[in-house]
């Protein structure tokens, strides 16, 4: 389901969005990749909208620390936030799928090299197929993200790894229990921007320590 002028309009209207904080977890298999945003964003009290989320599941949605019944408020397209506060905080936990026809985030095995690839491509309105988030351009906001993903593999930006510069602590995903040692990255928070075409990570990965990086996935925040 795609927004709509007039939904644009009234959202655009009821809220203003100061920041994302998007964490990925690209351990999770071949078909889902972990997505947990928080979202800070000002409403008029009262009010109820929704965020846009394209979702094969969501675990938990909490709004202002009160979990909502995720039945009742997502459809796996969008999720509804009723009687909002002048402040708001939105956590969204879920799993979202990788795509391979180049929408969200990317997913390919080259046959050659047999590794994976991933890129993301958010034109529009594609950002919400990797994270939650109110999808228009006139809803400008800050973007962080962080992501783990198997040790071997590079993960790039157009941003600096955030300081200190050394990554969090290797250790085993907990739904890869014989799976390859894991790390998360950090990347900087960008200046205001909107989600579409706006903010893209990506990722890559190599096939062993000493050869070239043949697999990526990468994280770009463009102006």
């Amino acid at each position: 389901m795609n927004l709509t002028r007039s939904e644009a309009r009234e959202r655009a209207e009821l809220i203003s969005v100061d920041s994302y904080d998007v964490n990925l977890d690209l351990t999770r298999g071949d078909e889902v990749f972990g997505s947990t945003t928080v979202v800070r964003f000002s409403a008029r009290q009262g009010a109820s909208t929704f965020i846009d989320a394209v979702t094969a599941t969501v675990h938990r949605v909490t709004l202002n620390g009160v979990d909502l019944n995720v039945e009742e408020v997502s459809d796996g397209v969008r999720i509804q936030l009723p009687n909002l506060a002048a402040s708001n905080e939105l956590v969204v936990e879920a799993d979202a799928l990788y795509m391979n026809t180049g929408e969200g985030l990317h997913r390919f095995v080259d046959p050659v090299d047999n590794e994976v690839y991933l890129y993301s491509q958010f034109e529009v309105p594609d950002s919400r197929r990797m994270f939650a988030v109110f999808e228009q351009p006139d809803l400008k906001a800050s973007f962080r993200f962080t992501v783990t993903a198997p040790s071997h593999w590079d993960v790039i930006s157009n941003s600096p790894l955030r300081s200190p510069f050394r990554p969090v602590p290797w250790r085993r995903a907990a739904r890869m229990p014989r799976g390859p040692l894991t790390r998360r990255r950090g990347f900087p928070p960008t200046s205001p921007r909107s989600s579409p075409a706006r903010t893209s990570p990506s990722a890559v990965s190599s096939p062993a320590p000493t050869a070239a990086p043949s697999r990526w996935a990468s994280l770009r925040a463009s102006h």
